[in-house]
């Protein structure tokens, strides 16, 4: 950082009396660095402000000197020290680093899970703490007693400053877990039509054994049990039974269909965002009815800094609609597509075993019917009434 401020110069010096120069050079106590001769030539580097001494040592001894100047930050100053835009430019990024300083530049949200980000901050919002709110002007205690009670579900709530950063810390209530009545007397029926495959019960009575074939709401597992006395007993019937059985599903899709395609013509357009503030920077509004809308933001840094000022670039794409004639292999892929979504949503829980599809064409529609062999649980309950 010293010989950023101060320059640093590399010389090179060539002449008769090289070593008389290079004498008085030590003598006159000028700092050297880096020095050595090679081919009747002295090189070293010294400080930008000696180098006016050095020139008169050198033309004392008829020694001719070269000098180059190293890209240091002292040196880039007195470059531009003429370009007044780039020195109000440097005092207004001071000024801004001053003012940051002491002022919420973000505000950083940790213990929250179930209360948004958005809500508490529309608290604080009504306290009067946002970006661009001065450290000073907070009262932390009352601003912390009164963010528990206008947010509900948090039981604790705590503030602290660091850097231009207030750390919103909470802790939400946690809530009383509800209490089911998983003990009701219930039977297990048959949910579909299906062979059995395998059976685990756990409490209740087998009504059906593996390989028997059901119907739909047939009863696999009994929650009623009696013994050798008469004596009955209501029970909550649990098990798995996994059967194979099947399923249909319908998906159905036109060739004609309107669709959403660019036109070519496009707008960038740009914002200043300072704290809360959206400041555009340009003039009028943009005329696309129909828009795809892009956005990159830019924050601007300063001193390895990011500051609560950014750029949003906007850019837009406009639309229109187009009637599209699809092909059937264009429109098999889509219902496809939505089979794949369908499985992944909805059989999850089971295992395909096999699916048959079978295409329908008729009056500009596209069906597929999807007939699924599945295995999975095939156990519903079913409560057991009791006068």
């Amino acid at each position: 950082m010293r010989d950023q401020l101060r320059g640093s110069i590399k010389i090179n010096a060539r002449g008769r009396d090289l070593y008389g120069f290079i004498n008085a050079v030590h003598e006159s106590r000028i700092s050297c660095f880096r020095q050595y001769v090679s081919r009747g030539s002295f090189c070293a580097e010294i400080y930008r402000s000696d180098l006016g001494r050095l020139g008169d040592i050198a033309a004392e001894h008829g020694v001719e000197l070269t000098s180059y100047e190293y890209d240091t930050l002292s040196s880039e100053v007195i470059r531009r020290r003429r370009r007044f835009g780039l020195v109000l430019g440097i005092v207004l990024v001071i000024a801004a680093s001053v003012y940051f300083s002491g002022t919420v530049v973000t505000i950083d949200i940790q213990g929250n899970e179930t209360v948004s980000d958005e809500v508490i901050l529309a608290a604080l919002d009504e306290l009067d703490v946002r970006r661009g709110t001065p450290f000073r002007r907070i009262n932390y205690i009352s601003c912390e007693n009164n963010l528990q009670m206008m947010v509900e579900g948090l039981s604790w709530a705590g503030m602290h400053r660091t850097g231009h950063r207030l750390v919103v810390e909470v802790t939400e209530v946690i809530e009383k877990p509800e209490m089911r009545r998983s003990r009701i007397p219930c039977n297990l029926v048959a949910s579909h039509e299906a062979e059995i495959v395998g059976v685990s019960v756990l409490d209740g009575q087998l009504m059906h054994k593996v390989g028997d074939y059901v119907m739909r709401g047939d009863m696999l597992v009994s929650g009623v049990t009696g013994d050798d006395t008469g004596h009955t007993t209501l029970h909550h019937a649990l098990g798995t039974v996994t059967g194979i059985y099947r399923e249909e599903a319908v998906f159905t899709g036109t060739f004609e269909q309107e669709r959403l395609v660019p036109t070519g013509r496009t707008d960038t357009r740009r914002r200043l965002r300072l704290f809360s503030l959206d400041i555009p920077l340009y003039l009028g509004k943009n005329g696309y009815e129909l828009r795809r809308e892009e956005c990159a933001v830019k924050p601007l840094r300063a001193f390895e800094k990011t500051l609560p000022i950014s750029v949003a670039r906007y850019r837009y794409s406009e639309l229109e609609r187009s009637a599209t004639e699809l092909t059937r292999e264009e429109l098999t892929d889509e219902l496809m597509q939505r089979v794949y979504l369908y499985e992944k949503n909805f059989l999850g829980d089971c295992e395909v075993l096999g699916r048959d599809i079978t295409p329908t064409e008729a009056d500009g529609t596209l069906t597929l019917t999807v007939t699924y062999r599945l295995k999975g649980d095939i156990c519903e309950q079913r409560e057991i009434l009791i006068k």
